[in-house]
């Protein structure tokens, strides 16, 4: 794959993932530098070592399929790039998903100790990537906030350390501007009507719904890899399993395999656009 077919893919499916601008991310989108799909991309393919998916947003007393869902496609993709993936969440959260996926819970306790805590960590398996998608972000106030604008944060782990501590590359993927990571399109997010997440990363991946991007960023992983592998029936099992372990939709509140309020199946027919245009370019 040419740069020049990187460069034009990826401007086009960054385009296709905002499409719907239901919270205003197509204005978040044209405030990043474009062809950021394919940086992240390349991070995953030439980081080394551990990776940490941090995810998880509280909602109706349980956790969304938004996030999660991405989680696992992201973890599988770790695996296929050689990299040892954890996932970091709330008990709730890492006890649906430990029998399938090495989890930890995130850190509790006083600001010293979650510190010291990540330290221990990271100190005994430094990361070699770090990734957050769908997480809530802390605003400048230090308070957590869904897109309502409703405190959230006696919710909410104070997951920022895991990002501000990882001495590697790190990628952040939203859908609203109040997930952690958001911080490095402050000046769009600040336009919208949310409480923007004030933490930055290296590279920041917006979208429709956060589990999309991390679907795009598989495939376009896999293509630049030369090796592209079908995560549609990955994406329906996960789903249906998340329901089954008490996940609903974020927007819904429903326990139904569908994401933010949208058609189910809706992320596979946007991979069915998705995987021709990456392939396109592959061959230019």
């Amino acid at each position: 794959m040419t740069q020049t077919a990187i460069t034009v893919a990826t401007s086009n499916i960054e385009s296709l993932l905002v499409r719907n601008n239901h919270r205003g991310m197509e204005r978040v989108r044209r405030h990043l530098q474009a062809g950021y799909l394919a940086r992240a991309a390349e991070l995953i393919r030439h980081s080394a070592g551990n990776a940490y998916i941090v995810t998880g947003f509280p909602v109706a007393g349980t956790f969304e399929t938004d996030g999660p869902a991405g989680a696992m496609a992201l973890y599988r993709l770790c695996e296929r790039n050689n990299l040892a993936p954890t996932i970091l969440a709330e008990p709730a959260l890492t006890r649906a998903l430990c029998d399938r996926f090495r989890c930890v819970d995130l850190a509790t306790g006083s600001p010293d100790q979650i510190i010291d805590e990540v330290t221990a960590l990271y100190r005994s398996a430094p990361p070699g990537l770090f990734i957050s998608i769908e997480r809530p972000g802390a605003a400048a106030d230090g308070r957590y906030y869904n897109m309502a604008g409703q405190d959230i944060s006696d919710h909410c782990a104070w997951a920022e350390p895991y990002l501000e501590l990882a001495s590697c590359p790190t990628i952040a993927i939203g859908d609203g501007g109040n997930e952690l990571g958001m911080g490095s399109a402050i000046e769009a997010i600040s336009t919208l009507a949310v409480k923007p997440a004030a933490s930055t990363c290296d590279e920041l991946v917006v979208a429709d719904v956060s589990n999309w991007a991390a679907y795009a960023l598989c495939v376009l992983t896999d293509v630049m890899s030369g090796d592209i592998t079908d995560i549609g029936a990955d994406i329906r099992g996960d789903l249906s399993y998340l329901v089954q372990q008490g996940a609903v939709d974020g927007v819904t509140g429903l326990p139904t395999a569908t994401e933010d309020g949208f058609a189910e199946n809706a992320g596979n027919a946007l991979l069915e656009e998705i995987i021709p245009m990456a392939l396109r370019a592959n061959k230019s």
